[in-house]
């Protein structure tokens, strides 16, 4: 006699659910559009961040690192130490972060047709 199968199929998780946990922050999709171009420095990337910002705080050391380290683990970005002193570390995407890099320019988009009117901003807020 045979004996049934247990094995148990993994609950598979909604992709959108994922998509958000993956992205959820104030900074990782800026930092994803700012490395579009190529590898970036810690300084350069904070500095980015603060482009086209009206009125918002500077983003500290401790909150630009956390989102690096998430990006990082998530296999959007790449990480490469140059081992020298002082330390010079640089941040690239990966192949999956580049394949992110379309959706982004649509979001992008989508913020300049949608959100670009002042009453766009009252709207998006209610």
């Amino acid at each position: 006699m045979a004996k049934a199968s247990t094995k148990t199929v993994p609950a598979r998780s909604c992709p959108v659910a994922a998509f958000q946990k993956m992205i959820s922050g104030k900074y990782k999709l800026r930092i994803v559009w700012d490395l579009k171009d190529g590898p970036r420095r810690y300084g350069e990337i904070r500095s980015g961040l603060l482009r086209g910002t009206e009125g918002s705080a500077e983003i500290t050391p401790r909150v630009l690192s956390r989102e690096l380290k998430a990006l990082t683990a998530s296999g959007l970005i790449d990480r490469k130490d140059f081992g020298e002193v002082p330390p010079k570390v640089e941040y690239r995407l990966t192949r999956k972060g580049k394949s992110f890099v379309p959706v982004v320019a649509a979001i992008r988009d989508w913020g300049d047709r949608k959100l670009s009117q002042p009453a766009a901003f009252a709207d998006a807020a209610e």
